[in-house]
């Protein structure tokens, strides 16, 4: 009885430790993490962010009035990420200006790297595959970490996976209350991305309903039916028959009798069978998770979440407009992915096939429509990569952890615990420190704006020299939003749906939008694919401002009927004739 005793008690210590080190790499990891998430922020911001917070500005002073005021095409606006607009207009006026939004920019990108991290352990249940692969998907993310409404998104959306996962293994009310809460969140804070809320629900719900589908036995269950009907016909005539025709009907029975029991006992072999087949597949799991129904009412539930916003059905429409119209093919965020200039995405997609081809790892289906339906959605749109890197990296997570687990389990544990002695410990946040000073070297002579990038000077000097607030000028797209976060009426900024006949016109009959198509004024005349005096005649052009070698300007600068007033290193003004 003591040696029982003595032996759980030894288990309980064992068990005990092993919780300590567990939390005391979780605490390393997260310091890491955040360590290096922090030196990935860019310190210098995207066009996004100057309209974000002038947009955010204006919402406060005239409300969501479905009015652009920063364009003089006196066009309609449905602010499709509203409530991140003013918090940022809010940190920005009241809590320190650009300093304020970048520090606010790392708190997010901590907050993912955390998330991710405690997300991966959760479903992994290995802390050090969830830690390296956190900081790989850092690393891969740092192009998306900017003062932008996707980088709250992108934590709601890994915070989605972890409810679904717990909720499908614990049941709990929490996680239900949680799924529901993040897409009122998504509608209001980014409303473009409010569909893909529910793409990542489609893996379990495929999984289920190919289950389901496979569980239902139809071929066997059809087959069964039609020998009941016709064991049902035959009983009918037999009734009817004279007794000379009733042996032949009454044979017919007895053979129809005889197959229902060889198709009963060849189901229940065949049964038998594909149990033991599913104890031991050979790449792929399909796995019947019951609490998917319920998965199923909280997205319907969830659909209904999209009207809870004030800028009416933009959570429904605006992705589908977005692909009606030609923004796709000029911005480079929705070019397709071309795997041989994105070579990390490269590796972790042949490192998964290669995996599951040459080692004895399964994959569950609805990991496999996971990771394979975010692959098809970056090669239509780079800008997928990103959600491609969140969750393919949590699929890898688990490849790799079934693969240690099947070959090498105690030294996963033994390097956890060589890494939170105080050794192991210096050593990791000495390696940290060195690859994410790499990683901030950029950042140390950074300017929150780039004179190179934005016309700084430029933009002073037309608002101490012109009559800004009348002038129709002819800006480009990039630098559009710094124009009008100083006041200045714009041609064009990053806005892009603001500008295109999906958004600013009507539906015809024919399908077709009715509108205004600046957006692709825009590309002709600063490509040179269409004359700009003609653009310019249509909007009235009184002024352009263009970089100094841009491919208007070097029209311009040749052209009699333009005068430069104005010049710098970067930008270069022009006054445009008279013609009245």
């Amino acid at each position: 009885m003591k040696k029982n005793t003595d032996v759980k008690n030894k288990k309980e210590i064992v068990q005990k430790n092993k919780k300590i080190m567990q939390i005391a790499f979780s605490i390393l990891a997260i310091f890491c993490i955040a360590i290096f998430s922090m030196a990935l922020t860019p310190k210098s911001f995207q066009n996004d962010t100057f309209y974000t917070i002038k947009v955010g500005q204006g919402i406060r002073e005239y409300g969501i009035d479905g009015i652009d005021h920063y364009s003089f095409h006196n066009l309609e606006y449905r602010y499709p990420h509203w409530l991140y607009d003013v918090i940022t207009s809010l940190i920005f006026d009241f809590l320190g200006g650009y300093t304020a939004l970048y520090i606010l920019t790392i708190i997010l990108s901590i907050t993912l790297g955390i998330v991710l991290y405690i997300t991966t352990k959760k479903i992994t249940k290995n802390p050090l595959m969830a830690f390296i692969i956190t900081m790989g998907q850092m690393f891969l993310m740092a192009e998306y970490i900017a003062a932008r409404a996707q980088l709250v998104t992108f934590i709601l959306f890994v915070l989605t996976v972890l409810f679904i996962e717990k909720f499908l293994e614990t049941g709990k009310k929490r996680y239900a209350v949680g799924l529901i809460i993040i897409p009122i969140l998504i509608a209001n804070l980014h409303s473009a991305v409010f569909p893909f809320y529910f793409v990542l629900y489609m893996p379990y719900i495929g999984e289920y309903l190919i289950r389901l589908i496979i569980d239902a036995h139809i071929p066997h269950n059809l087959y069964n039916q039609i020998l009941k009907i016709r064991i049902n016909k035959a009983n009918s005539k037999l009734k009817k028959v004279s007794k000379d025709d009733a042996e032949k009907y009454q044979k017919k029975l007895v053979l129809l009798n005889k197959k229902v029991e060889e198709s009963k006992n060849k189901f229940e072999l065949y049964k038998a069978k594909r149990q033991e087949k599913r104890k031991r597949p050979y790449k792929l799991r399909i796995e019947k998770l019951d609490r998917t129904k319920w998965l199923i009412l909280i997205m319907v539930i969830c659909i209904f979440t999209g009207f809870l916003t004030p800028v009416g059905d933009m959570p429904f429409t605006y992705t589908l407009k977005i692909m009606k119209g030609n923004t796709t093919s000029s911005i480079s965020e929705h070019l397709p992915l071309t795997l041989i200039d994105n070579k990390p995405i490269l590796i972790a997609l042949v490192s998964i096939i290669a995996i599951l081809i040459f080692t004895d790892v399964k994959i569950t289906l609805r990991d496999l429509f996971m990771v394979g339906g975010l692959a098809l959605l970056a090669f239509i749109t780079r800008r997928q990569v990103s959600m491609l890197v969140l969750f393919g990296g949590i699929i890898l997570a688990k490849i790799l952890v079934e693969l240690i687990n099947k070959y090498d389990k105690k030294g996963t544990e033994q390097l956890m615990e060589f890494m939170t002695t105080t050794a192991g410990e210096i050593l990791v946040i000495l390696f940290t420190l060195a690859i994410s000073y790499y990683m901030f070297i950029p950042n140390k002579n950074a300017q929150y704006i780039s004179e190179r990038s934005y016309p700084i000077e430029s933009s002073k000097w037309i608002k101490e020299n012109l009559d800004y607030e009348n002038i129709r000028l002819f800006n480009d797209y990039n630098y559009g939003s710094y124009l009008l976060l100083n006041d200045i009426p714009v041609f064009i900024d990053s806005r892009c749906d603001l500008y295109t006949p999906e958004f600013n016109g009507e539906k015809g009959e024919d399908g077709k939008y009715k509108g205004k198509d600046i957006f692709a004024d825009y590309i002709n005349v600063s490509s040179i694919g269409t004359y700009y005096e003609t653009k310019f005649d249509t909007y009235k052009i009184t002024h352009v401002i263009t970089k100094s070698n841009s491919k208007l300007n070097m029209l311009l600068s040749r052209d009699d009927k333009y005068k430069q007033i104005y010049k710098d290193d970067n930008f270069i003004i022009y006054e445009r004739e008279n013609k009245e």
